[in-house]
């Protein structure tokens, strides 16, 4: 009987350590698995490609999800957790105050979803509202970080890891972890169509059992060295950066969620920032249970 054949679509960066792992080690063929890792150019395709059935999981930006319910009216379920995204604030050169960026670009991913929302928030909170600068959307974070570093005019961007590390080598502005400005943050996050993941509950179970698993090999100190190497090779990074990208990534208590574990409250706040950004339900941010369907994360952590 063949393996249950799975295509995960997600961003590029560290926040996938625990998918490469459960790759390398041959931990989703342990499950009966066939799974397929593509990396999506933008949000855009991202959830396009999840509603449309050309993806089976999302393993990304969970504020993804919320505007997949919100904005298009798509009945997604969001059925693990998994780390904060480690994202930084990136300033151009020269930037030296947050109203040096009146009338200047920003650069997100989409305009409406995820850390947009995030860096939206942080420059209301410093005097900025929308009208007062320029969001033009460019792709994932690698596209947002190339666009910076050869386009001066690109004041500012959210930018998550290995590329928040790339772009202070490269001479641009790190003014630090968002966390530290909006508060409490989920990031990353696996979802899918509601209706898929009733039909595939097993698969759905398998997949999360061997992402906890190459999770677990991922936190583990004596990995460390494989670890390193492996963001070194799937990310294409110097290893001196890969070893700063894994200290960071496996940081206790703020890198990557034990089992993938979901963060409620930051999962809340994710929803607090869509509503006072977007003005959703008049700024009354919906209750998390929305969106969220854990017991394929129960059953596959043997919780109860």
């Amino acid at each position: 009987m063949p393996k249950p054949s799975l295509h995960v679509i997600l961003f590029s960066g560290v926040q996938n350590l625990p998918l490469f792992a459960a790759e390398n080690n041959g931990f989703f063929d342990k499950h009966g698995l066939d799974v397929r890792l593509t990396s999506t150019p933008n949000s855009g395709e991202l959830r396009d490609g999840l509603a449309e059935g050309r993806y089976d999981i999302a393993h990304t930006a969970v504020d993804n999800a919320v505007a997949m319910v919100e904005l298009a009216d798509h009945d997604v379920a969001i059925v693990m957790g998994g780390d904060n995204g480690f994202n930084c604030l990136i300033f151009q050169k020269g930037v030296s105050s947050f109203e040096d960026l009146r009338g200047q670009i920003v650069l997100v991913d989409a305009p409406n979803t995820a850390f947009a929302l995030a860096l939206y928030r942080i420059l209301q909170m410093n005097g900025l509202e929308r009208s007062d600068y320029k969001a033009i959307p460019e792709g994932g974070t690698h596209l947002r970080l190339a666009r910076m570093l050869k386009d001066e005019s690109a004041r500012a961007a959210v930018m998550n890891l290995p590329f928040h590390l790339l772009a202070e080598q490269a001479g641009l502005q790190n003014k630090g972890e968002i966390i530290g400005m909006v508060g409490p943050y989920l990031s990353t996050a696996g979802f899918v169509m509601r209706d898929w993941g009733k039909k595939n509950e097993a698969a759905l179970v398998s997949y999360i059992k061997a992402y906890v698993e190459g999770l677990r090999w991922s936190l583990d100190p004596k990995n460390r060295a494989e670890a390193v190497k492996l963001l070194e090779e799937r990310l294409k990074l110097a290893p001196t950066i890969a070893a700063k990208a894994y200290e960071i990534a496996t940081a206790p208590g703020t890198g990557l969620a034990k089992d993938a574990t979901f963060d409620r409250e930051g999962f809340k706040n994710v929803l607090a920032i869509r509503a006072k950004v977007e003005g959703q339900s008049g700024g009354t941010p919906p209750a998390p249970e929305k969106y969220v369907d854990l017991g394929y994360w129960r059953k596959a952590v043997g919780e109860t």
